[in-house]
């Protein structure tokens, strides 16, 4: 089953894991198949929409099922009355698309949140509020140069950029400094439909590819 971790502990295991699947269907049974999939694949971040179909429901069989290493959370989430429906499920951490209220509440509960900003006055508020990450979102608006500007005067802010990101863009985003990258259609594809399972493994198979890169060119660093 997934567990709860304390911000500091998810964002040390982002910082390892360098990916977050974002899961969003209309298929509640696909999605449930893709991200069973995902797990086993060597994925342990997985976020599932809250416009996904029975979002609830696929968070709450996902954390009975998932590895004991896993962490599923929810995504999509705006107000206070959807972190605490989405913590009732089983979601262990928040994902917002915007700076809206979700993320002091979060904070207030101990729950890791993955904050949405794009502009830095957006990501400074977000770490305000209680911002464990903050979610570059759009991050298709500016890619990696974009990332790299906005780390230059906040060197210190955890960026996981979203949108868009493919296997050869995420590997631009880690040089350009993100924590982790967060992934959906490009991993996803129609897997979360009903879509081939083979297909999506071999997808995660060249994001953990590159994520494993970048974990050993750190570690040369060191």
């Amino acid at each position: 089953m997934s567990v709860s971790w304390t911000p500091d502990d998810f964002l040390a295991g982002l910082q390892r894991e360098r990916l977050l699947a974002i899961i969003r269907a209309t298929d509640p049974d696909a999605a449930i198949a893709a991200s069973l999939a995902l797990f086993a694949s060597g994925i342990r971040f997985l976020e599932v929409s809250l416009v996904t179909t029975d979002a609830l429901g696929i968070i709450a069989e996902l954390a009975r099922l998932a590895p004991s290493d896993c962490l599923v959370g929810a995504g999509t989430v705006l107000t206070t009355d959807d972190v605490h429906r989405s913590a009732a499920a089983g979601a262990s951490f928040m994902v917002t698309p915007a700076v809206t209220e979700a993320i002091a509440e979060s904070a207030r509960l101990g729950l890791p949140v993955c904050a949405g900003a794009l502009t830095p006055t957006e990501v400074v508020a977000a770490g305000r509020a209680g911002a464990t990450v903050v979610k570059l979102f759009p991050g298709s608006f500016g890619g990696p140069a974009y990332l790299k500007a906005l780390r230059d005067p906040l060197p210190d802010v955890p960026f996981v950029p979203v949108g868009g990101v493919d296997a050869a863009l995420a590997a631009e985003y880690f040089a350009a400094g993100a924590l982790a990258v967060g992934i959906g259609g490009p991993l996803l594809g129609d897997a979360a439909r009903g879509g081939d399972l083979d297909a999506l493994r071999g997808r995660a198979a060249g994001f953990l590819a590159v994520r494993d890169d970048v974990n050993r060119l750190a570690a040369a660093r060191a």
